[in-house]
């Protein structure tokens, strides 16, 4: 299985692959986006040269970060069963909007704020009710003779480099205003997401996916070592590949892309609101730990910091809507 990370160690930062417990970095200025420019079939063969070559570092003696620095992050909504529970949080409304079904939906997220496995989330200002998500996400990579644009999902899913576990984190008081606008979410999804540990090469799920091209593989999460949703990845409404095209259609996706497949089913507490019709689990806290753990990829691992106490919201000013500019007073 060929992984790759980042991670900081002996004062630096490194990018390479993971293997058997240890750590075995790139030659200096080469990083990730090295591999996923230079496409899949180029970073096996560097994976074996560089595991064969490299000095080894155990993987406990370092800090895992994100497995990336993504170029843009794209977050699908894909799973029916997270947008029955979380409309029903959410607005009060049982069921699922007919548009959901005629084509997936997602949002563009904010790739400076990603973290990864083992760091702390602070609770963004102004948040109460502080929840994760679980998911799972593509990585794009280079294709050979390809623009990235307008892609079949045949072609997209060569596009397909690798895969890791998101966490989309969310502040669901804020995003509930937000949406009121019809716009958003922005401030409620804006502060943090977690990629990690690192990302497993797509070839190494080949072998897992049925005949329509679905990844049936298992997805968990848990708070505080006790378990808050489990569900498949083959549950998505579309496959990744059908998601990659999409986001292609009269648009580019490129390496360094990342496309989240959105919450799984149970895979967050506003999902659970909705169904239990109370904040039943409550809202995450400070000091908590939350986990998940992907099946054929690995686990990540968050504590919640402190709030942020600051007054970040400032009011409108209600204008008088003039068409026509009054002079300025005279000697100004």
């Amino acid at each position: 299985m060929v992984k790759i990370a980042r991670w900081n160690h002996d004062g630096g930062t490194q990018s390479g692959f993971v293997d058997g417990g240890h750590c075995y970095a790139l030659p200096a200025g080469q990083g990730v986006q090295t591999l996923l420019d230079a496409g899949l079939d180029e970073t096996l063969r560097v994976a074996r040269e560089t595991v064969s070559s490299a000095s080894a570092v155990p993987l406990a003696d370092v800090q895992l970060l994100a497995p990336l620095e993504p170029a843009t992050i794209r977050d699908f909504v894909a799973f029916e069963e997270h947008v029955e529970g979380v409309r029903k949080s959410i607005d009060g409304v049982a069921g699922v909007v007919p548009e959901w079904y005629e084509a997936p939906t997602f949002y563009f997220t904010n790739p400076h704020t990603v973290t990864g496995t083992g760091e702390v989330i602070g609770i963004p200002a102004g948040c109460e009710d502080l929840d994760f998500e679980t998911e799972v996400a593509a990585v794009v990579g280079r294709v050979p003779g390809s623009d990235g644009r307008n892609l079949t999902a045949e072609e997209a899913h060569r596009h397909i480099f690798g895969y890791t576990i998101l966490n989309d984190w969310s502040a669901r008081d804020l995003q509930r205003r937000e949406m009121k606008v019809s716009l958003g979410p922005c401030k409620g999804k804006d502060f943090a997401n977690t990629l990690g540990p690192w990302i497993v090469t797509a070839d190494e799920f080949e072998d897992r996916h049925d005949a329509e091209g679905f990844l049936p593989i298992s997805m968990a999460v848990e708070v505080n070592g006790e378990a808050m949703g489990q569900d498949l990845l083959s549950n998505m409404g579309w496959p990744f590949a059908e998601l990659v095209a999409y986001a292609s259609q009269d648009s580019v996706v490129r390496p360094g892309d990342v496309l989240g497949s959105g919450t799984c089913g149970s895979g967050c507490l506003a999902d659970l609101w909705g169904r239990n019709g109370a904040k039943t689990p409550p809202p995450l806290a400070t000091g908590d730990v939350v986990r998940m753990t992907v099946e054929g990829i690995g686990t990540i691992e968050n504590t919640v910091g402190a709030r942020r106490e600051a007054l970040t919201r400032v009011a409108a000013r209600v204008r008088p809507r003039n068409r026509v500019a009054t002079a300025a007073p005279s000697g100004v």
